[in-house]
């Protein structure tokens, strides 16, 4: 059984998921890929997991990194999986590039940029942290407006009017 949690953050509400005792899914409403994977049978629970997600979220969105991670599920392929383990390297605050991801693993980087664009754990599995290699802003499946503030959040970049 899956159980769902809305989480009410400064840059809109994000989708919750727990699946068995780990989390599932985090996307904002509306994104590309919404609640992919969400399964038709689900119930809104907080749950302990949740509530562990939501803390994490309350910690980020002030301005901290926080000091741990919930327990994530990560359910794709096994070369979006190797993708998604490569972002849970990037440090808060920094970034890395497609091609550096891409150089890294062996692959091309319009292959990783696939994979990073159905991550299902977005933010704690921080897809937003992925620039171009010229540093431009692309490919954030919640928007980059979106992708901005959360990178000026982690003060990762200075602010670009986001």
């Amino acid at each position: 059984m899956q159980y769902t949690h809305y989480y009410k953050s400064p840059l809109g509400n994000i989708l919750l998921v727990e699946d068995n005792e780990s989390l599932a899914g985090l996307w904002f409403e509306g994104q590309k890929y919404f609640a992919n994977g969400l399964e038709k049978e689900h119930e809104e629970k907080f749950t302990s997991v949740l509530e562990q997600t939501s803390l994490w979220l309350d910690i980020y969105f002030s301005g901290k990194e926080p000091d741990f991670t919930p327990p994530i599920k990560m359910d794709g392929t096994g070369f979006q999986i190797k993708v998604w383990k490569k972002l849970l390297k990037i440090p808060y605050g920094t970034t890395a590039t497609y091609g550096e991801i891409a150089k890294e693993i062996t692959t091309r980087a319009q292959a990783v940029g696939g994979a990073i664009a159905h991550n299902k754990i977005s933010i704690i599995i921080p897809c937003h942290r992925v620039i171009g290699t010229n540093g431009s802003f692309t490919g954030y499946s919640a928007g980059i407006d979106k992708k901005i503030k959360l990178l000026t959040l982690e003060k990762a970049i200075k602010n670009k009017n986001a």
